[in-house]
């Protein structure tokens, strides 16, 4: 017990000691940039003579982010077969037959896949197999659940759709 005492004071000067020393480096060290210091003026931390300036952001906003990936052949426009393209490319992948349409099992194949391997085979689904069926939660880009939430509209279509 005696060992683990002295263990803990001679850990504790130590850190102090560090702590000390840290803070004396402080007082007498070069202060903040743009702080008045016993430096040539407009000298940087590293030497050169140029004081250190922050990169600048860029000036694209998301949207024009957006503009230029669509933008393929980088013309300033956005054509019909540029922005199609993405939609054409999802279209292909449904359109199994490659006939240029699409039927009823090509557009739900994924369904029908996701239905199958959860236990459908047979026809249909108990409940704990339906649970496998659920999309995955969407990922949302708040930085705290404490964000207010605006209620959702109550849907007003009936069983038909309308």
């Amino acid at each position: 017990m005696l060992r683990f005492f002295a263990g803990a004071a001679a850990c504790f000067l130590l850190l102090t000691g560090a702590f000390l020393i840290w803070q004396s480096r402080a007082e007498r060290g070069p202060g903040l940039p743009g702080a008045p210091t016993a430096r040539a003026a407009g000298a940087s931390l590293f030497g050169g003579q140029e004081a250190l300036q922050a990169p600048e952001a860029s000036a694209k906003t998301r949207e024009e982010k957006r503009f230029g990936r669509y933008d393929k052949n980088k013309d300033g426009k956005v054509e019909a077969d540029e922005y199609l393209a993405a939609r054409r490319r999802n279209f292909d992948k449904l359109d199994v037959d490659h006939n240029g349409a699409l039927s009823f099992q090509e557009y739900a194949a994924k369904g029908i896949e996701k239905f199958n391997s959860a236990g459908g085979r047979k026809g249909w689904l108990s409940a704990a197999e339906f649970v496998a069926t659920a999309p995955p939660p969407a990922k949302h880009k708040t930085a705290c659940s404490c964000a207010t939430r605006v209620p959702e509209a109550a849907d007003s279509s009936d069983d038909n759709g309308n």
